[in-house]
């Protein structure tokens, strides 16, 4: 996978460089800004880009919108946002609109490199993955945290590596449960959720998406 990286930390853009070279990726440009990684996309063409959305000139919303824009120029682009920020600004349009092969993650949340890895292959097969905190955020936050409430902690567990892109077999291994179990706790999930349950392997993250169309 040829990879784009973008974000305003010299210290991360390396050290994330180093990871994703080490796993088995081809990192074929970094930029401090969303100005830089959008000529970078035009001159490298790469699979994906992986973005910050709080970077030079105002720290704000940059990132996000260069994701916008980034898909609008080219529609077959992987797009990772990977923040310590929640912004709906742009990101809502992106999810309602083209949620195929993007993702928003929460830098806090990626405990380990198996979790980026995993979200990149999740968008690069054309899924999403969505921090649960970030669908919290895109839906309004109080709603969803009272249904959320309902769930037990393993569901909660579940429901966390749902939104990573994960699917049933995979947090079955993660957990060390059989398949059977994980089947059960999604339902229940689902049933909790007031969400109609589907056959997608993404589908904790299809729901949400139906739901934000709605």
């Amino acid at each position: 996978m040829r990879i784009v990286i973008a974000d305003d930390s010299g210290l991360l853009r390396a050290g994330l460089s180093n990871l994703l070279v080490e796993a088995g990726h081809e990192v074929v440009g970094t930029a401090p800004d969303g100005e830089g990684v959008e000529a970078l996309v035009q001159l490298e063409s790469p699979d994906l880009v992986i973005l910050d959305i709080r970077m030079p000139p105002t720290y704000t919303y940059e990132g996000a919108r260069a994701a916008v824009d980034l898909r609008e120029r080219h529609p077959d682009l992987g797009i990772l946002l990977l923040s310590q920020s929640l912004e709906s600004r742009y990101v809502a349009d992106l999810v309602r609109d083209r949620p195929e092969r993007f993702g928003y993650l929460l830098k806090d949340r990626v405990v380990d490199v198996d979790v980026l890895l995993d979200a990149l292959a999740s968008i690069m097969s054309g899924g999403t993955v969505l921090d649960p905190e970030v669908v919290s955020h895109l839906l309004g936050g109080r709603g969803v945290a009272d249904q959320l409430a309902r769930l037990s902690t393993r569901e909660r567990e579940v429901l966390d590596m749902m939104a990573q892109g994960l699917s049933n077999s995979a947090i079955a291994q993660r957990l060390t449960v059989e398949i059977k179990t994980v089947e059960t706790h999604v339902a229940r999930i689902m049933t909790k959720l007031d969400l109609p349950p589907s056959s997608d392997d993404n589908r904790r993250v299809r729901a949400v998406l139906a739901w934000l169309r709605a």
